[in-house]
C-alpha cells in the first residue's frame, strides 16, 4: 500500500471514530437545506439528505416541521405553524430531535393543542419529559388479557357490548347520533375511580370542544382528564398529529402503571386530513383518493392500547375510536379498516335515534370481542337474560307485524321486549353505577316490569333507584363490593322490587 493510500485509510478512520464519539455523546451535526417550494403547509426542501423520518426541521422564521417524505433529491415537510411567511429560498436545518410532546401530571385538567401547548389560559404547564408521537407497540409478551372492567355507566353497553381496561371498542355511527354522547357520560362515569381521561377533539368547532369541557368541570370530571384539541380550523398537519400526541399522554401515566381511557373524536376527520397532506407530498392516491398506508395510520396508533402485565410495569390505555359513517354505510374504506383493528364496536343507529331510543345502539350490529370477560359476575348474569329476550323480541314482533291474533305467550314475550326496550334507554350524562344496573336490569328480565305501564317505565325506575338507595342501603353496598349476585344479595333484591311494586303500584 503506498503512501497516499495510507493517508487516505487513516484519513477515513479519523472520520468514522469522530462520527462514533459524537453519536455516543449524543452530539447531532446540523445539516441545512434550502425551501423549493411551499404550499397549504406542506414544504419541498432540497439538501436535507441526513434527515430521519418524523424529524424536527426548523425554518429561517422560526416555525417547525416535521420530516415525512424522504426521497432521493428532496424531503417533504409538514409545517407545523404557519407556513404563509415561509418562502421558496429559506433556509432550513435539521434538529436531530424526533417529534415528541412533553408530558407531566400537571396535564391533568388542562386543554392543550396537538403540540402539547396550553390553550386554556391557566398559565404554562411544567414538562417531566418528551414523549414521541409514534411508538412502537408493546409486543405480545408484555400484555395480558382483558378481564377488568370499564364500566361505561351506560346500561345497554355495559351489559350487552361491555369494555375491558386495555380494549379497543369503536364507536360507529352517522353524524349526530350520540356518539361523542357515549364518550363524555364514559369520561363522566370514570370519577373517584382513579381512572385518567384523555380525549382528543380533531376536527370539531370549537364551540363544541367548550360546552364539552363546561359540562365535564359541571361533572367533576376535568379533574381527571385532559383535553387535545386540534380544532376544524387548525392546519391539516395539526389534525393528523392530534390523536399520536394524545396517545403519547396517555403512554405517560401508564408507564406510572395507571388506567388510562383515550377518546379518538374522530379519527375519519384525522383520515381526511391526512389524506390532504399526503395528496400535497405527491404521495399516489388509491381507494377514495386516500394513500395506500391509510390503514397503518390507524393500526400503528390503536395497536398501542393494551392491558401491560406486572413485568412490564403493569398499567393500560382503553381505546374509544369514534368513526362517522356516511348513510349507514359500514362497508366503506375507512369504516371497515378500523373495524378490523378494533376489538368490538358500539353501532349508533340514525333511525333508532329519531325514534327516541337513546343511546340509539344496534344490538344487532354491535359486539365485543372481549364480552364476558370484561363483566362483574352479577352483571355477566342479569345480562344474559336480556340479549336473549331482545333477541326474541325482534324476531316476535316482525312475525306479528302479519299476525292478527297472537296467543298469550307470545304477546307476554313482546311486551317484556317493549319494556326491556322502554328500560334501556338511558339520557344524556346521566350514568349508572354498577350495582343500580344490575338492580333495574334484574327487574326487567325476570318480569318484575311487566305490570308497569309503557309509559311510566322511566318514572318506576327513577323512583327505584331512590327507594333502594333509602331503604336497602346495606344491599347495595354488598352488591357493589362483592360484585356479584350471592342468594342472600339476589334474595333481597326480590324482596325490594316486590315491595317497590306495591309503593308504586299504590301512588
Amino acid at each position: 500500500m503506498n503512501a497516499k493510500n495510507v493517508t487516505a485509510a487513516a484519513h477515513i478512520a479519523d472520520s468514522l471514530k469522530k462520527r462514533i464519539e459524537q453519536f455516543e455523546a449524543g452530539v447531532h451535526e446540523k445539516e441545512t437545506g434550502v425551501v423549493r417550494d411551499v404550499g397549504d403547509g406542506i414544504a419541498s426542501i432540497a439538501g436535507l439528505s441526513k434527515a430521519k423520518s418524523m424529524e424536527l426541521v426548523r425554518f429561517s422564521n422560526g416555525e417547525m416541521g416535521v420530516a415525512l417524505n424522504l426521497e432521493h433529491d428532496r424531503v417533504g415537510a409538514m409545517v407545523l405553524g404557519e407556513w404563509q411567511t415561509i418562502k421558496a429560498g429559506d433556509e432550513v436545518e435539521t434538529t436531530g430531535k424526533i417529534m415528541s410532546v412533553p408530558v407531566s401530571d400537571s396535564l391533568i385538567g388542562r386543554v392543550v393543542d396537538a403540540l402539547g401547548r396550553p390553550i386554556d389560559g391557566k398559565g404554562d404547564i411544567k414538562a417531566k419529559a418528551d414523549y414521541p408521537v409514534e411508538k412502537i407497540a408493546p409486543g405480545v409478551m408484555k400484555r395480558q388479557g382483558v378481564t377488568v372492567p370499564l364500566m361505561t355507566g351506560i346500561k345497554c353497553i355495559d351489559a350487552m357490548t361491555p369494555i375491558g381496561r386495555g380494549q379497543r371498542e369503536l364507536i360507529i355511527g352517522d353524524r349526530q347520533t350520540g356518539k361523542t354522547a357515549i364518550a363524555i357520560d364514559t369520561i363522566i362515569n370514570q370519577k373517584g375511580n382513579g381512572m385518567v381521561c384523555v380525549y382528543v377533539a380533531i376536527g370539531q368547532k370549537d364551540s363544541k370542544v367548550a360546552k364539552i369541557m363546561a359540562k365535564l368541570q359541571e361533572n367533576g370530571a376535568m379533574d381527571h382528564t385532559i383535553i387535545v384539541v386540534a380544532g376544524a380550523s387548525t392546519p391539516a398537519a395539526l389534525q393528523y398529529l392530534a390523536p399520536y400526541t394524545g396517545c403519547a399522554m396517555a403512554e405517560y401515566f401508564m408507564d406510572q402503571g395507571k388506567d388510562v381511557l383515550v377518546i379518538y373524536d374522530d379519527l375519519s376527520k384525522q383520515a381526511w386530513a391526512y389524506r390532504e397532506v399526503s395528496l400535497l407530498l405527491r404521495r399516489p392516491p388509491g381507494r377514495e383518493a386516500y394513500p395506500g398506508d391509510v390503514f397503518y395510520l390507524h393500526s400503528r396508533l390503536l395497536e398501542r392500547s393494551c392491558r401491560r402485565n406486572a413485568e412490564a410495569g403493569g398499567g393500560s390505555i382503553t381505546a374509544l375510536p369514534i368513526i362517522e359513517t356516511q348513510a349507514g354505510d359500514v362497508s366503506a374504506y375507512i369504516p371497515t379498516n378500523v373495524i378490523s383493528i378494533t376489538d368490538g364496536q358500539i353501532y349508533l343507529e340514525g333511525d333508532l335515534f329519531y325514534r327516541g331510543i337513546r343511546p340509539a345502539m344496534n344490538v344487532g350490529l354491535s359486539v365485543s370481542r372481549v364480552g364476558s370477560a370484561a363483566q362483574t359476575k352479577a352483571m355477566k348474569k342479569v345480562a344474559g337474560q336480556l340479549k336473549l329476550d331482545l333477541s326474541q323480541f325482534a324476531e316476535l314482533e316482525a312475525f306479528a307485524q302479519f299476525a292478527t291474533d297472537l296467543d298469550e305467550t307470545t304477546r307476554k314475550q313482546i311486551e317484556r321486549g317493549r319494556h326491556t326496550i322502554e328500560i334501556l334507554k338511558q339520557g344524556q350524562y346521566e350514568p349508572m353505577s354498577m350495582e343500580h344496573q344490575v338492580a333495574v336490569l334484574y327487574a326487567v328480565t325476570r318480569g318484575y316490569v311487566d305490570e308497569v305501564p309503557l309509559d311510566k317505565c322511566r318514572d318506576w325506575e327513577t323512583g327505584l333507584h331512590r327507594f333502594l338507595d333509602g331503604q336497602y342501603t346495606a344491599m347495595m353496598a354488598d352488591l357493589e363490593e362483592k360484585k356479584a349476585l350471592e342468594p342472600d344479595i339476589e334474595n333481597g333484591l326480590k324482596a325490594a322490587l316486590e315491595e317497590w311494586n306495591k309503593v308504586f303500584a299504590s301512588k
